[in-house]
């Protein structure tokens, strides 16, 4: 059974530092964000605040947390690879990685993955340390990087998946105007999920809003608060939001067991788009070339098999399974096949592009840079609460270049192939123009 936040560490991890770090981090008096959106949302300032990493910045542990543990390396050969995660099917690759073994297949000693509850406690393990493999939200890492809270040094190293994310509503909700003057939950203000959700409101005349505490939400308006994905199907089953837009298997939950339905797939609009993404810390990367690229190695071979064996793979990350995802394999299932099967979905309107030869999740994990730049690009128009003044100043090349390895998983995948082995023609395969349409 896989750890939980609370678990007690490996011994690769000093228990002494991370205590000490998470006490830093939260201090007296700290609660989980998470029970509080529950009911009322979280707004980004709220999430700096409750979750302690406004703090954390303060006390500069953003910048220093390699020497914390948890992976540095030291002098002592390889680090062992510390996953952390969150319970979505973005974390697939990851996850099949240490079940099957593929990352030990590459050399690579991996400790039992731990799960983490909200995106929050995430960052927490990882600024501090506590973890040095795991996937945040592709914006997520921009915020993190960029931002002036945190000024961490991540660097995505790798696509952990493609697609894999919907905006599921209530049944009477046929279209994106039947939004207006509702509430839509979306994971985390720096997410796809907000980026798309907003593009979409906007071009259907809605005027997406973040400030809940506001007065009542206009006709042409669409109310946005932030929910952790576990919290979503109940919040609209219970009827207190009118949708909500999130990674898998939460959106083939709502269809199974919170009576809600697909309103349209995130990658039918931007196609192919990452949602999450592995990353590290970049003195790691750096100091440890030859282990970062066998971790990716071990990634590869997971998507390879995951592409292979939907079904299976269900089975083996599910409670039935390995329990490395909390939830039962049909809404696993369900959210790695079932897309095949058009014709419903091509009569509600959840699929307009089925041209484009997508699955409902996909995975291919070289991060190309046109999607780096578009969604730069795509952040500046996205509104989000709280301080974003930073992303005026970002030069989508210059992030591109900045906050993603390359190398690493690029040699990985050749080791195997190269995009090929993953039906991605060669010259496609690093470089691509991004497709949006709605």
């Amino acid at each position: 059974m896989t750890h939980e936040h609370s678990a007690n560490r490996d011994d690769s991890v000093d228990p002494d530092v991370a205590a000490s770090a998470r006490e830093l981090v939260g201090g007296a008096g700290w609660r989980n964000p998470s029970e509080k959106a529950r009911t009322s949302g979280l707004s980004r300032r709220e999430f700096m605040k409750d979750s302690g990493l406004a703090s954390l910045a303060a006390a500069g542990v953003g910048s220093t947390a390699g020497c914390l543990g948890g992976g540095s390396g030291g002098g002592d050969g390889p680090p062992t690879a510390e996953i952390g995660y969150l319970p979505i099917t973005d974390a697939a690759p990851l996850l099949t990685g240490y079940a099957n073994d593929h990352f030990a297949d590459h050399g690579v000693d991996a400790a039992e993955p731990t799960l983490f509850r909200g995106w929050s406690d995430l960052a927490e393990a990882f600024l501090s340390g506590e973890v040095n493999v795991a996937h945040f939200l592709m914006p997520m890492t921009v915020w993190m990087r960029y931002g002036d809270e945190l000024d961490a040094n991540v660097q995505v190293v790798a696509w952990d998946h493609t697609d894999g994310s919907a905006l599921t509503v209530q049944q009477e909700i046929d279209e994106w105007s039947d939004l207006g003057g509702g509430t839509v939950a979306v994971p985390f203000w720096y997410s796809i999920h907000n980026v798309i959700l907003q593009m979409g409101l906007r071009e259907h005349g809605l005027t997406p809003r973040t400030d809940s505490s506001a007065d009542a939400v206009a006709d042409d308006e669409v109310n946005l608060v932030v929910t952790p994905p576990p919290d979503m199907p109940a919040a609209l089953e219970n009827g207190s939001i009118e949708g909500y837009i999130v990674a898998e298997p939460f959106n083939a939950i709502g269809e199974l067991d919170a009576g809600g339905k697909i309103l349209r797939f995130t990658g039918d609009v931007w196609r192919e788009h990452a949602c999450c993404v592995v990353v590290m810390r970049e003195e790691l990367v750096q100091s440890q070339p030859e282990w970062t690229t066998d971790v990716m190695g071990g990634l590869v071979d997971a998507q390879q098999y995951l592409r292979e064996n939907r079904s299976a793979a269900a089975r083996l990350l599910s409670s039935e399974g390995s329990g490395l995802l909390p939830q039962g394999p049909e809404p696993i299932d369900r959210a790695l096949t079932h897309y095949d099967e058009h014709e419903p979905y091509l009569e509600s309107g959840a699929i307009r592009n089925a041209d484009w030869d997508i699955d409902r999740i996909g995975f291919y994990p070289y991060p190309y840079p046109s999607y780096t730049e578009e969604l730069i690009r795509r952040m500046s128009e996205t509104r989000v609460e709280g301080e974003d003044a930073f992303l005026d100043e970002l030069d989508p090349a210059t992030v591109a270049d900045d906050l993603v390895a390359y190398d690493p998983v690029r040699t990985a995948l050749e080791g195997t192939g190269g995009p090929p082995a993953f039906d991605v023609p060669e010259e496609d395969g690093y470089e691509r123009q991004e497709t949006i349409r709605f």
